[in-house]
């Protein structure tokens, strides 16, 4: 059910943990199956710096949620922007069709963050 790199990023997770000093976050559930995610970043110069995440949920979304930070740690606002629920299923090696939802939440809390960052009146994208 699950590929080789769903299980490495569920047995060691990149990027997990709340980020205290965050300079914006971005929240996502799925009421559907309770899975709720929030992803951390820092920025500088207009590109992620740093990003962390917490999770509750199944080990697909505990994998994909680490694997959207692997994508998006050292890309612009711009790059991260356009990270796709497609990008991040390629990414883990496929998910099965149930489990593709777990994607989406990864991508949604991306954009959320972002859009939280330019919201608060900065000049970066």
């Amino acid at each position: 059910m699950y590929t080789k790199e769903i299980v490495k990023h569920f047995l060691n997770p990149q990027n997990v943990g709340k980020m205290e000093d965050a300079d914006a976050e971005g929240t996502i559930g799925d009421p559907n199956c309770g899975d709720s995610l929030t992803i951390y970043i820092k920025v500088r110069e207009g590109v992620i710096s740093d990003i962390s995440f917490m999770v509750f949920g199944c080990p697909a979304s505990i994998a994909t949620s680490s694997m959207i930070t692997v994508l998006a740690k050292g890309k612009t606002l711009e790059e991260a922007l356009k990270i796709t629920d497609e990008d991040v299923v390629n990414a883990v090696g496929g998910l099965t069709l149930e489990k593709q939802h777990c994607s989406n939440l990864g991508v949604g809390a991306l954009r959320n963050a972002i859009h939280s960052y330019v919201n608060k009146d900065r000049n970066c994208v």
